[in-house]
């Protein structure tokens, strides 16, 4: 028999102040894939991340982690087996490099319990993995935008999920940190979901894409079989050209008008 699905949708929907949202969401997630979420503004990529932090609840079908209803789980229990890396937030700035990694701790222990030499081991080779060793103790806010997304990685990894959900992490960064942060990430070998607005980024780091339009998975499949000029041309509403990327021997997507300026 096959592994256990880490994700398991099975026929979900979700409705919100009775506007749906999401419709007969119907797929899994192998261990170790790294899946793009990918779809316009208002497709329900961040919504299904939600879903898998019970931050919304379905409005019907269910969803299943390792093959047990995600419903069955209290929220410290999913906490110790679910990590987010989202866009930046503000609480997180008055703190040093280790403190925000150490944090990646906090599911799976007692508030009285103190860091170990292993768990401070643990950080050492957290932020090795990062690339950010020598930023230890460093303020979290004086880094920068790339080195700040890496140090959320590094808190994510000491956190030994199960799944990690990236929410647009390359989201304001420059061209070097975009490529970066999903080479980290794919390096971890790990069960990834992420939301990307990048359709090229995700082909190029992603093993799975699911595509996402008005709620609905239209597509999921490899780079080759999702990324088509006819199925992006429908989604996104505007013309657009497939080739392959000369660096990565993966789809490359351009769009555009012919006559554009």
């Amino acid at each position: 028999m096959g592994q256990t699905p880490v994700v398991e949708f099975l026929q979900v929907q979700l409705q919100i102040n009775q506007q749906q949202i999401l419709t007969g969401l119907n797929f899994a997630i192998e261990p170790g894939q790294f899946v793009a979420l990918l779809g316009p503004n208002g497709a329900g990529k961040t919504s299904l991340l939600r879903l898998l932090q019970k931050e919304y609840q379905p409005s019907s079908g269910q969803i299943r982690l390792q093959g047990h209803p995600i419903s069955g789980f209290t929220q410290s229990e999913l906490a110790a087996k679910v990590a987010l890396v989202s866009q930046l937030s503000g609480p997180l700035f008055d703190l040093t490099v280790a403190d925000v990694v150490l944090m990646g701790l906090i599911p799976h222990k007692a508030l009285w319990q103190t860091n170990t030499e292993q768990d401070l081991l643990h950080l050492r080779q957290s932020l090795e993995l990062v690339g950010l060793a020598d930023k230890e103790r460093h303020s979290f806010a004086h880094l920068s935008g790339g080195e700040q997304q890496r140090v959320l990685l590094a808190r994510a990894v000491m956190q030994k999920p199960l799944l990690l959900l990236l929410d647009e992490p390359t989201n304001h960064l420059d061209l070097y940190y975009q490529h970066q942060v999903l080479r980290i990430a794919k390096a971890l070998n790990i069960t990834v979901v992420a939301s990307i607005h990048d359709l090229n980024l995700a082909s190029r780091y992603c093993d799975r894409l699911l595509l996402l339009n008005q709620g609905q998975l239209v597509a999921d499949g490899t780079a080759e079989q999702v990324l088509t000029q006819e199925l992006l041309t429908e989604v996104f509403r505007i013309p657009c050209l497939i080739d392959k990327n000369p660096f990565g021997d993966c789809p490359r997507v351009s769009f555009g008008y012919k006559d554009s300026v």
